[in-house]
């Protein structure tokens, strides 16, 4: 069982960039991959990108590539997502998730544990 909690989420404009983390609780975070997700008012939740167990291999939905980064540090059971050139279509609530595999994958089916979200504005 992994207990999620995102921070960092809050109003940001157009061009500029945020860092959202999330913390772990649990033994095992070490062998997970993790996942960050998005949902924006009226749509689906979406994939943003995920990064394997070790931190060695990310991957990231085209809609972000270029942009975004994910990052993880074991030692403190925390994911990064760090957003620079932000959108207004990235305005959503970002969750992240947590996969019982080493290596993650792009659906939401995939992740079995998942945080609260923490919102993201983006003003143009």
């Amino acid at each position: 069982q992994v207990q999620l909690v995102e921070s960092g989420g809050r109003l940001v404009q157009a061009g500029g960039s945020l860092r959202l983390t999330c913390t772990a609780e649990g033994r095992r975070f070490g062998e997970y991959a993790m996942g960050w997700f998005r949902q924006a008012p009226g749509k689906e939740r979406e994939f943003v990108g995920a990064i394997t167990w070790d931190g060695g291999y990310t991957f990231f939905a085209n809609s972000v590539k270029g942009r975004f980064t994910i990052s993880r540090d074991n030692a403190k059971n925390t994911v990064y997502l760090q957003m620079n050139s932000l959108k207004p279509e990235d305005t959503a609530v970002y969750y992240c998730a947590a996969d019982n595999t080493p290596l993650g994958g792009w659906t939401i089916e995939e992740y079995n544990w998942w945080g609260q979200g923490t919102q993201v504005t983006v003003s143009s």
